[in-house]
């Protein structure tokens, strides 16, 4: 797995856009995220459809053709830098393929911040455009509008990204060891769904995984990591760091799951990294080289996430 194209680091007055691709944004939570950017000293504007709710399906953020055309318009604007989701949910599935990629290619690098559902985005962005991505916290996210860590650790990947290439897991090692891979992954439940879609890498093979999610049963985390496995998606992959996995059950039976399912690969796999849907969540890049230390429980990546 080859390394990714890095897109330009932000700058003080820089423009970003605010998408909704997934769930329905609360308009106060939306504000709020905007006056954060604004106190960075960027200029956020939001896509014309980021309010908006789907007439007959309450869990989408508008029409799927509004959101894709949201998101393109955005990321084709040439006086947009960076495009941040505002929030996941669900949705993003439903209008990935409405996209025009040979536009957005054209179009040229540039940040895609976003996770949970925006997972099957990332996953698209690095098999159609070859774009470095940030897994990062939602604009009108309740951890990105409240907690100032999270905000802190995004605003430095966007800024100094040099400042964060050393990223600290708070927890243990399941299996020790040090890999070096490039990194990919997201939202188990989205990475799973989207196998075999036009937009789904092969597998992730030379790949450090870097894996999280919200509201599975342990037997659906076994479910879902069972179907990597059989697939045969986890074959060759180097490494894995684990995010978080809240209201998914007690932390020990997940944790035993991750260990009977993850543990068999023989690669190192890292817990509690602290990102995905968590407090104060950190800003994971996918698709740079990074080494992977199981024994000093961090992640290094060999260049900034952006350049």
């Amino acid at each position: 797995m080859r390394p990714l194209v890095r897109p330009p680091r932000l700058a003080p007055g820089a423009r970003v856009a605010v998408v909704a691709p997934s769930g329905p944004v609360p308009q106060e939570r939306l504000e709020a995220g905007l006056d954060v950017l604004r106190g960075w000293d960027l200029d956020p504007v939001a896509a014309p459809h980021v309010l908006d709710r789907h007439r007959e399906f309450g869990y989408l953020a508008g029409a799927d053709a509004d959101r894709a055309a949201d998101l393109q318009s955005a990321w084709c604007d040439p006086s947009v830098d960076a495009v941040l989701c505002a929030r996941g949910g669900y949705g993003a599935q439903r209008m990935v393929d409405l996209l025009d990629w040979e536009a957005m290619r054209a179009a040229g690098p540039k940040v895609f911040v976003g996770f949970s559902d925006i997972t099957v985005l990332h996953e698209a962005f690095a098999t159609r455009l070859g774009l470095v991505t940030l897994h990062g916290p939602a604009a009108a996210g309740v951890d990105f509008v409240k907690n100032v860590r999270a905000q802190e650790h995004l605003k430095a990947t966007l800024f100094e990204p040099e400042t964060v290439r050393v990223i600290p897991a708070g927890g243990t090692a399941m299996v020790p060891g040090r890999v070096r891979g490039v990194t990919l992954g997201g939202c188990l439940s989205m990475l799973t769904s989207d196998l075999g879609t036009p937009h789904a890498r092969a597998g992730a093979r030379g790949g450090l995984l870097l894996i999280e999610d919200v509201g599975e049963q342990p037997y659906r985390i076994d479910r879902m990591l069972t179907q990597l496995l059989r697939t045969g998606w986890l074959d060759g992959v180097a490494g894995i760091g684990l995010g978080s996995w809240a209201s998914c059950g007690p932390y020990d039976v997940v944790r035993a799951v991750l260990v009977d399912r993850l543990g068999g690969l023989g690669v190192p796999v890292v817990a509690e990294f602290g990102f995905g849907h968590c407090e104060g969540a950190l800003t994971m890049p996918f698709g740079v080289r990074a080494e992977l230390d199981a024994d000093a429980r961090e992640l290094a990546l060999d260049e900034p996430a952006l350049r």
